[in-house]
């Protein structure tokens, strides 16, 4: 590798010419020397590197060949890139260091380290698609002329897949900066040149041996560079907002065909609630509009008669003069009339005199089912409003305690679920448990403001209570485990919390499928913090039952700053987990080690109690040797 002599920087230069088909034959015949070139040593001999040294062989023919092994998928135009000449060099301070100015003068050393370093890059980069590759050595600065056949990767003439735009030229120049780094080149300032494409500033080199920039000063250069730095960066920032209004205007038009297609979803949506027009029905039913008579316009109802029928329409409602009034002429003698109904079901039951079924068959009948539809709709919805009227909401009423079956219950929560005594005294204390007469844990359900909204039953008369995926009780037919009819899911936990003051605003949830989960995980969490000093934790924590999404208390659970979906380690509680977690994006899965937290809890006592036998049977076994070492002593 030479080493540097000069103090002026040396550049890595690299250019293209793109080549069409009536062009390739001219470019040839100069870097063949097959015509005259000024400026050129004919006592210098080029060297051909690549490609056939037989002067008779065409170029064009090459580069036809080349194309020639791959079938083109679309028919090349006319004005098509063939070629392109690859031309590269580098600066005069390279190749004569010690006299940049010095025509026709190089180091053969520092020539045939540049030569191989570029012959290296070209194999690498282009393989067999470069036909020829002369260096040129008659001219004042050594160069070399390349001829590459832009094929890509699939065989097809692609220039533009190499060369075209800004930044596939930086990377072709800062490819080949690469592979000659090593040799002391460097690469010129970036933005400095107003082309990639420039051929002038080659030929400058070439021909004239004046390096790249070599009339300027290092501070202008940088301005120069500077200058181009902030155009580029100008029109970057430009694109990029160009980019980002054409975006939004995207997302504007998507948004605009949405709420163009929800505004006719909506409209159909109103059609479907509101009734037929009643003029409409009127008519079919046979009556003609009158409203020429003094009543009708001081009542401002629009007024049909036909037969013995005068119907007085005001939007969706109507009213019937009463059958035997007087009338004198057409008008009615008083304004004596029926109370105002609505709809169009009562309009065709009073006209027609007909039945229910019979004014939904004439309705289907005259304006079609969706029209038939939209009538029944409206009749419903007004039947239903006024059953409202009068028809209070059914309140919840919790199943009958039974005080006989209380001990029974109490032991299955102690001795079966291992739950504290001490708990299970204050929870039946708190009204949050009792016993009813078919034996369940019945454990009440509240809304966040204390009232109760349903209960939960718990089975204790079967050998296996275990709570299924669906809530029901697969055990002894004479156990039962659900909830409560009348219970209000929705709006209804149970729930319990710990940690920090009674005051305090909750900080964490932790949500269950059923309330003896909750009790299990509560007291799982007790025993951890047995070890801790002052035995709670410093945070309020809530433990409630939530077993859907369905009944996830939204108005509560969204301003919590960490909610824990502990459900049962199985398919179904991963699930439950999922879509909690899909209205709660703070909410994170935690699974016990065994299937749920009820077995975790019975696996904590039974190593508590074999720690507590092991540790008394140390004593027991330190008791018997104080003992024996007592006797000992006094045998002694």
């Amino acid at each position: 590798m030479a080493d540097a002599m000069s103090t002026a920087a040396s550049y890595a230069i690299a250019r293209v010419k793109k080549l069409k088909r009536a062009n390739i034959a001219g470019s040839a015949a100069h870097t063949s020397r097959q015509r005259e070139t000024l400026n050129a040593d004919p006592n210098q001999k080029n060297i051909r590197f690549i490609g056939n040294v037989d002067r008779e062989e065409k170029l064009e023919d090459l580069v036809l060949a080349k194309i020639g092994q791959y079938e083109q998928k679309r028919k090349i135009r006319t004005d098509a890139v063939y070629c392109v000449e690859i031309l590269l060099t580098a600066s005069p301070s390279y190749f004569r260091p010690l006299d940049p100015t010095a025509a026709g003068y190089y180091q053969e050393e520092r020539l045939a380290d540049w030569l191989e370093g570029t012959h290296q890059w070209l194999n690498e980069q282009y393989s067999d698609r470069i036909v020829r590759a002369e260096l040129h050595l008659d001219e004042v600065t050594p160069h070399i002329h390349a001829y590459f056949v832009p094929l890509d990767e699939n065989g097809q003439l692609r220039c533009n897949h190499f060369f075209d735009g800004r930044q596939k030229m930086r990377d072709f120049q800062e490819s080949y900066f690469a592979s000659v780094q090593h040799l002391g080149l460097e690469r010129g300032i970036q933005g400095s040149v107003a082309k990639h494409q420039d051929i002038k500033d080659f030929y400058r080199i070439v021909e004239s041996g004046k390096d790249l920039n070599s009339d300027l000063t290092i501070a202008q250069m940088r301005a120069k560079a500077a200058d181009r730095d902030r155009a580029m960066q100008s029109k970057s920032s430009m694109e990029l907002t160009a980019k980002r209004l054409v975006k939004e205007n995207e997302s504007l038009r998507q948004r605009i065909k949405e709420l163009e297609a929800e505004k006719e979803r909506l409209q159909k949506q109103t059609e479907q609630l509101s009734d037929l027009p009643l003029e409409d029905v009127a008519w079919h039913l046979g009556l003609d509009e009158d409203n020429s008579s003094d009543s009708c316009a001081r009542r401002r109802h629009r007024c049909w008669k036909g037969g013995e029928h005068i119907i007085y329409i005001n939007g969706s409602h109507w009213s019937h003069l009463a059958p035997d009034t007087q009338k004198i002429g057409n008008v009615a003698a008083n304004s004596q009339t029926t109370s105002a109904s609505p709809g169009a079901v009562s309009l065709v039951k009073q006209v027609n005199g007909c039945n229910f079924n019979q004014a939904i068959a004439w309705l289907n009948d005259r304006f079609g089912e969706d029209g038939m539809q939209r009538a029944v709709t409206h009749y419903t919805r007004q039947q239903a409003q006024n059953i409202l009227k009068d028809e209070a909401a059914p309140q919840f009423v919790p199943p009958v305690p039974d005080e006989s079956n209380w001990h029974l219950v109490h032991d299955y929560l102690t001795k079966k679920r291992r739950l504290p005594q001490d708990l299970v005294r204050k929870l039946y204390q708190w009204g949050l448990v009792y016993a009813d007469a078919q034996q369940n844990a019945v454990f009440l359900l509240k809304n966040l403001n204390g009232e109760t909204k349903g209960a939960f039953l718990q089975g204790t008369r079967a050998e296996d209570n275990t709570l299924e995926e669906d809530n029901t009780f697969t055990g002894d037919a004479t156990g039962f485990t659900g909830y409560a009819i009348g219970t209000k899911r929705s709006d209804g936990w149970f729930y319990l919390q710990w940690g920090g003051q009674p005051t305090d605003e909750v900080q964490k949830v932790v949500l269950l499928k059923s309330p003896l989960d909750v009790l299990s995980f509560a007291m799982l969490e007790v025993e951890r913090q047995r070890g801790v000093p002052g035995g709670v934790p410093e945070e309020r924590t809530m433990y409630m039952t939530v077993d859907s999404s369905r009944s996830v208390p939204v108005e509560l659970l969204p301003d919590i700053p960490e909610v824990i979906c502990a459900y049962d380690n199985n398919a179904a509680g991963d699930e439950i987990a999922g879509a909690v977690g899909e209205l709660l994006p703070q909410a994170t899965r935690v699974k016990p080690q065994a299937q749920n937290w009820h077995e975790e809890l019975l696996a904590l006592l039974r190593l508590q109690q074999r720690e507590r036998e092991y540790q008394q049977q140390q004593r027991q076994k330190q008791q018997r040797q104080r003992e024996r070492k007592r006797e000992s002593e006094l045998e002694l």
